[in-house]
């Protein structure tokens, strides 16, 4: 019974609260110009993929009341060149690289705000707490929508319902992908989100009934519990606890086994350092494994993308991380590093394992450069992958 989530949303429904329309009206309009250089050697290519793409998005708002508002937003992708497979230009002899040229209406919704709720219906990006199930997928160039009605209700400052109706989900590799699954997916999900605020953390109970009604097979039902909390441990040290459990089982037309997720994921925090460590579990079943298709993927399990869908034998993902925000020459930034260690949830199998690690830099207000790579070692599963991102990009 799981709904939107506000912890981790982009700006358009990071501010949804009940309470919005005593907020300090947005700015009306907003562009945004991205452009990015990926490099992918994967082995199970004789080619390596050069993808040069430039995106401009542009975003309206229109407040026609303190209650009432709209936004309008278009996206624009560019390919740079054809030296990859974008997935519409049909060089499949070269790695994908999902940044394909398009042309979309990315948003159009309209939202009602009252005192303890409210109503979005249209177009929208939604982003449910850690995007684990639902999400924007604002790495790729072609952020990820969804034709959609939600229903927010705030009762109190600890309690907050979020109900959405999914009709249709619009995918990031766009409207010109050569598979028509890969453009968009019709929908029938029901879904619901209760949070609670306790003390030091949140409690998310949550529900997805999500039928794919153009992959049958697809269609899942998934229940669970997340609980994020976190306390002082001396002036300069603070601690956290991240937990999660959820079952899935098949949903509509769907067949086959019901399977489990688990997540347990500490972590300790001194100002801008932040250190993690963790375990996900994602199960296997009759037939099947745990999966999360509408999610975004690519923060999960590593930055090469060699598990966007789960292996039948389900996967296991340990890992740690660090991060830190820095100053160089006076310029804000933050660097991250991961490590995963990847294997098979039933036999125990080794997948391989994988070093991810960024660096970005403001180096203006609005001017952000970033510099990202992805090195995968296998163990039989996928081939060796790396990946090594160069991207500027310019919000206004």
């Amino acid at each position: 019974m799981a709904l939107a989530g506000l912890t981790a949303a982009p700006p358009a429904l990071a501010a949804e609260t009940p309470q919005a329309k005593t907020a300090k009206p947005a700015k009306p309009w907003a562009l945004n110009l991205r452009y990015r250089h990926e490099r992918v050697d994967d082995d199970a290519f004789a080619r390596q993929a050069e993808a040069d793409t430039l995106r401009l998005r542009a975003t309206f708002n229109h407040r026609f009341s303190p209650r009432l508002t709209a936004q309008v937003e278009a996206e624009g992708v560019a390919e740079l060149g054809d030296r990859f497979n974008s997935t519409a230009n049909g060089q499949t002899m070269y790695p994908v690289v999902p940044d394909a040229r398009a042309l979309e209406l990315n948003q159009a919704w309209l939202d009602w705000s009252g005192d303890t709720a409210g109503v979005r219906v249209g177009r929208q990006a939604l982003v449910l707490d850690n995007a684990r199930f639902i999400g924007n997928v604002a790495w790729r160039q072609n952020m990820q929508t969804f034709d959609a009605a939600q229903l927010r209700w705030k009762p109190n400052k600890a309690i907050e319902v979020q109900a959405i109706y999914l009709d249709r989900v619009h995918r990031v590799n766009g409207d010109g992908a050569r598979d028509p699954l890969a453009r968009e997916r019709r929908l029938k999900a029901p879904l619901l989100r209760v949070s609670h605020t306790v003390p030091g953390g949140n409690l998310v109970g949550y529900g997805y009934w999500v039928e794919d009604r153009d992959v049958a097979s697809a269609s899942t039902r998934t229940l669970g519990l997340r609980w994020n909390a976190s306390r002082a441990l001396s002036k300069d040290w603070k601690g956290g606890l991240a937990l999660e459990r959820a079952q899935q089982v098949p949903w509509a037309n769907a067949t086959g086994g019901s399977t489990a997720y688990m997540l347990v994921e500490p972590r300790l925090e001194r100002g801008p350092l932040i250190l993690k460590a963790g375990w996900e579990r994602l199960g296997a079943g009759r037939g099947r494994a745990f999966q999360t298709p509408l999610a975004t993927l690519h923060a999960f399990n590593g930055w090469a993308d060699k598990f966007l869908v789960t292996p039948v034998n389900g996967l296991r993902d340990t890992y740690v991380s660090a991060q830190r925000g820095i100053e160089l020459g006076g310029r804000k930034g933050k660097w991250e590093v991961a490590y995963h260690d990847f294997r098979a949830d039933r036999g125990g199998s080794g997948y391989g394992r994988e070093l991810d690690a960024s660096l970005g830099v403001t180096l203006l207000p609005g001017l952000d450069v970033l510099a990202k790579l992805a090195d995968y070692d296998s163990d039989g599963f996928a081939r060796d992958t790396r990946k090594l991102w160069l991207q500027v990009e310019w919000s206004l």
